[in-house]
């Protein structure tokens, strides 16, 4: 059994792992890399990456046979499944040399491939290594979690680690939960030309504003997508290509596949937390505001650390811990600017508070401002009307902003900008965008907001009228 010490020791070489070891190991300290499946973890291997480039790829079709409206023909797709799969693969490939093995050695990272075990407070075991460090930084990130549904166990499903490696297209997909991940293969496999029927629990994007949920759900049903809500699975039956799911009311879906989209859970469980010391939750870590665990010499970041599970987040809690453990500087992780996105087409997007959110915390100081597509210029031409653009203000201030529309996920960031360094609506009004683009919905947005202070104001309209009269 070989015995190495570091510095910094990261378990899990996934987005906020691989930033932490980057970033520490270039600022100079001695950084232990442990990674026992594959390097980049989840987001680009089976998330973010290839859920976008299969979501392009439905794109792709659809254009093909929505073009009738800028005056060219609409075409039936030929879509062949299993190369879109190439495609998806493909664009992995392009991207998996950033998160290699090969690049962080060269940045002087020392990486193991092996899972790793704690053994004590401050070691780790890692195959037949055991690394003492300075300091630990968990970072496993999560996976699919696959509910105890009777007879799933004895039916052929897939999760969102296995969909991109299937090359048969499915006649009929059956995704369960109806959260962003399943709504967006939803929307790709529909336009890829399977059936789908979606089964969700309660309500299919619930966690997002209703309203603007309400638009992407019912864009996909115009597109054919069958969406089933208060739809809790009881019962799964059947064999490969021919499968059954019973819901709680009796309602039965039939389907050829099936796609288990009900959710995540941390990876914890080969960690050994236990002899570390280190205390969990139901749905993650035990973290302080500095990401630290309940072992003070171990950090817990991105989805292990159980708050929202985004990659950029996991980005953002690796810059928190690098202030701490390199510099002894204090910082705190805070949620309120942390955007999201989900890449259904309308896109929905939201930052902050939520209208119900809003009003909740500030009551009648809250308002309300919205703006819609329809009256956005490059909208027009580019026949992107649907959607629109809400905003929550206080006092001058914006503390939410939840965008459905085309490239909602692009626009969110001025507004993520905006909460991040607490910035007036004034300023936002004060920026002069490009004529024509889309980014103009933030401007005139927030132009809206001092629309009845400037128009409907009878103190306005009495200045203007005395430096008319008075003022040569």
């Amino acid at each position: 059994m070989k015995r190495i010490k570091t510095d910094v020791l990261v378990i899990g070489g996934g987005s906020g792992g691989l930033s932490v070891a980057a970033g520490a190991s270039q600022m100079g300290a001695s950084v232990t890399l442990l990674e026992g499946h594959k390097m980049g973890g989840d987001c680009l291997n089976f998330g973010c990456v290839p859920s976008k480039a299969l979501i392009a790829s439905g794109k792709a079709a659809y254009s093909q046979s929505h073009a009738l409206q800028y005056g060219v023909a609409d075409h039936q797709p030929k879509v062949d499944y299993a190369a879109a799969k190439d495609h998806v693969a493909d664009v992995i490939a392009t991207i998996a040399p950033l998160d290699s093995v090969e690049r962080f050695e060269g940045l002087g990272v020392n990486v193991i491939e092996e899972y790793g075990e704690f053994i004590s407070p401050t070691e780790v075991k890692a195959g037949d290594t055991i690394i003492t460090a300075r300091r630990v930084v968990i970072s496993t990130g999560s996976s699919p979690l696959v509910p105890p549904i009777p007879g799933l166990e004895n039916v052929p499903y897939e999760t969102n680690e296995t969909l991109f490696e299937l090359r048969e297209q499915p006649k009929h997909l059956l995704i369960i939960g109806g959260g962003p991940i399943g709504m967006e293969m939803a929307q790709a496999h529909i336009r890829l030309g399977s059936k789908v029927t979606v089964i969700e629990g309660a309500k299919a994007l619930g966690k997002d504003d209703p309203e603007l949920a309400e638009v992407v759900l019912n864009s996909l049903r115009d597109e054919g997508v069958e969406i089933a809500e208060d739809a809790l699975a009881a019962e799964i039956r059947g064999k490969a290509g021919a499968i059954e799911v019973e819901v709680k009311d009796g309602r039965v879906f039939e389907g050829s596949h099936l796609l288990m989209a009900v959710g995540r859970k941390a990876n914890i469980d080969k960690l050994n937390i236990e002899a570390a010391g280190i205390e969990r939750t139901r749905t993650g870590l035990v973290v302080d505001a500095g990401m630290r665990t309940t072992n003070r010499g171990v950090y817990a970041i991105g989805d292990v650390a159980g708050g929202l599970q985004f990659t950029h987040v996991a980005g953002y809690h690796a810059g928190i811990i690098i202030r701490s453990m390199l510099f002894g500087l204090p910082s705190k992780a805070k949620t309120s600017h942390i955007p999201w996105a989900t890449y259904t087409d309308p896109e929905l997007s939201q930052v902050g508070l939520t209208e119900a959110q809003a009003k909740e915390a500030h009551g009648d100081k809250l308002e309300v401002v919205r703006f819609h597509y329809s009256h956005n210029d490059r909208a027009i031409a580019e026949r992107k009307t649907k959607g629109f653009i809400k905003l929550m203000v206080v006092k001058g201030r914006p503390v939410g902003a939840s965008i459905v529309g085309y490239q909602a996920g692009e626009l969110i960031n001025l507004w993520a900008l905006a909460l991040a360094n607490n910035m007036k609506m004034s300023q936002i009004a004060a920026m002069v965008a490009p004529y024509p683009t889309i980014g103009e919905i933030n401007k005139r947005a927030a132009g809206a907001y001092f629309t009845p202070r400037l128009f409907d104001s009878a103190a306005v309209k009495r200045v203007v009228g005395f430096v008319q009269r008075f003022i040569p």
